[in-house]
């Protein structure tokens, strides 16, 4: 059944937008294109002032307090008044009636009615098949009826009134939905004034730099105007353990703060303990930057030789650092390679991270450190460097490209003629391992041992394998995912803990090809990834059989 015109349930189409009405007080000569213009044509119709009209009409329901003392519709002494005046309001065959019903009836109108008036004056505006005339006195009067009553109208009236003088046309800049608009910014909510700033000092910035959401896009705003305008007794060991802390965590490779760590490191040296020294140290090793200062690796000696048997967990955490960073002293190795270090670190809680950072130190003196000549970890006492993949590709492994690149080799050369994940000795682990003939031939791994002696057997124990030789004839490559996360934020330093490793597996013998993830990222699909692959490995010299092997 299809409703009447100017129902509510009636569909239209939408308003055109941007049309404009005279409002009280301004001529009533509307411009060609204003809403009012169409709405008073011999065209228009009741249906398309209905689309416009979006509000159902106004029941009469308590809106709230008003100077007139609303009552709950159905009860109360005025219900049956208030709900007579509604129905004349509706059943009103022209503005000058509506008006008149408002004015003549003060003890019966009540918020409500207002809404009610301007829906019902959009209705007449629009109805067939000739609009009434509309007088300028008539829309003034009305208007000012309105902007004299509305400071007693609640929120959800005035929000209702608005919405339809908007839709009828009266100016944005009008009496009439000024007045209104600002009652409704008179009734929200009041904004609670900003907390008081505390006055902070060097120190105090420094900290709350730290704090702030915009430090890890913007750290050099931030923190070297703090770092130049604190004063030295403000830069505590506990404000810099937080800067050094942070620029590890989150990567950031920022030079000038590094080396501000660096001189405050020489400069506190006196009052700094091993355990606060391995939280400063951390950054340099793991952001891989050797910092200009040129008494920072002497500081750090002396500190090692002086807190070395106090605190044995922080000074294989220093040595941890420093071996990143290449910069192994030789006095402290002696020192935690001595049987009387070894068996006393044996019997405390953390004896197993201990002996695993102690098994890197030997394989770094085995393969970078010719020149050593003391004592090294005894062979019973080694245990695998990482077993597994790391802690942080396993946290995102759903990120990593190593499933998607293990599905290009699986097509490319067979399951058989690659190993995944296979940890090498001391215990590096691999992403992916290939055997290679001398030819060049990609052999099946099964018919292969896939590890290549530790200690590599061109250097007895004590010299560096620098120029590795095997007498295997098979070569091993190693393909190295470089995950973006593999970096320092800057995105072309590698961290100093896949250095080290890329370093060692090189200096073992395993020929490494780097898959960055700029060039993986480019890669649209998996024929792409493979045509890349394909052509990463025949640049090596490698042939195989046909795909799938």
């Amino acid at each position: 059944m299809r409703r009447p015109p100017g129902e509510p349930g009636s569909r239209a189409p939408r308003p055109t937008e941007g049309a404009t009405c005279a409002g009280p007080g301004e001529s009533w000569s509307p411009s060609p294109n204003s809403m009012l213009r169409v709405l008073l044509s011999a065209q228009a119709s009741a249906a398309r002032l209905s689309g416009l009209l979006l509000l159902p009409p106004v029941q009469p329901c308590y809106l709230g307090p008003s100077k007139w003392g609303d009552r709950p519709a159905g009860g109360g002494p005025h219900a049956g008044p208030v709900q007579g005046l509604q129905r004349l309001l509706e059943q009103a065959r022209s503005p000058g009636e509506l008006l008149r019903w408002l004015g003549q009836n003060p003890t019966k109108v009540r918020a409500h009615h207002y809404p009610v008036a301007l829906r019902r004056l959009g209705q007449l505006l629009g109805s067939r098949p000739r609009p009434p005339p509309v007088e300028q006195a008539t829309l003034q009067d009305l208007s000012q009826l309105i902007i004299r009553n509305c400071p007693s109208f609640d929120i959800h009236t005035i929000h209702v009134c608005l919405h339809l003088a908007v839709l009828l046309g009266f100016p944005s800049d009008g009496p009439l939905v000024c007045a209104l608009e600002r009652e409704r910014r008179f009734r929200l909510p009041p904004k609670p004034p900003p907390p008081l700033q505390p006055v902070l000092h060097g120190g105090q910035r420094l900290e709350a730099a730290l704090s702030c959401p915009r430090f890890l896009r913007y750290p050099r705003q931030h923190l070297i105007r703090s770092l130049a305008e604190a004063g030295p007794e403000e830069l505590t060991p506990h404000v810099m353990v937080l800067l050094a802390q942070h620029l590890a965590r989150h990567r950031l490779r920022e030079p000038q703060l590094l080396e501000a760590i660096a001189h405050f490191l020489v400069v506190q040296e006196a009052q700094l303990n091993s355990k606060v020294v391995q939280k400063l140290v951390l950054p340099f090793g793991r952001l891989n930057y050797l910092p200009l200062e040129q008494q920072f690796m002497p500081c750090l000696e002396r500190i090692l030789a002086r807190e070395a048997g106090v605190a044995p967990l922080a000074t294989v955490n220093i040595l941890m650092s420093l071996c990143q960073l290449r910069c192994l002293p030789f006095r402290v190795l002696h020192f935690v390679f001595s049987p009387s270090f070894i068996n006393h670190v044996s019997g405390t809680p953390h004896a197993l991270i201990v002996r695993r950072y102690l098994s890197l130190l030997d394989t770094a003196v085995e393969l970078e450190l010719p020149g050593y000549q003391g004592p090294r970890l005894p062979r019973r006492q080694q245990v695998p460097i990482f077993p597994q993949p790391l802690i942080t590709d396993r946290a995102r492994s759903k990120y990593s490209h190593k499933d998607i690149v293990a599905e290009g080799l699986r097509q490319l050369l067979g399951e058989e003629k690659y190993r995944q994940d296979l940890t090498v000795p001391p215990g590096y682990c691999t992403d992916f391992l290939l055997c290679v003939s001398s030819s060049g031939a990609v052999l099946p791994v099964r018919t292969q041992d896939p590890f290549l002696p530790y200690p590599p057997r061109s250097c007895p124990r004590g010299q560096a394998a620098s120029q590795p030789t095997t007498h295997d004839p098979a070569q091993r490559v190693v393909l190295m995912l470089r995950e973006r996360w593999h970096f320092c934020r800057d995105g072309r330093v590698l961290l100093g803990s896949r250095a080290l490793r890329e370093r060692h597996l090189g200096l073992m013998g395993y020929q490494l090809l780097p898959l960055p993830f700029e060039e993986l990222e480019s890669q649209r699909g998996l024929p792409q990834l493979k045509s890349y692959l394909r052509q990463k490995l025949q640049a090596l010299g490698l042939r195989w059989g046909p795909e799938g092997g």
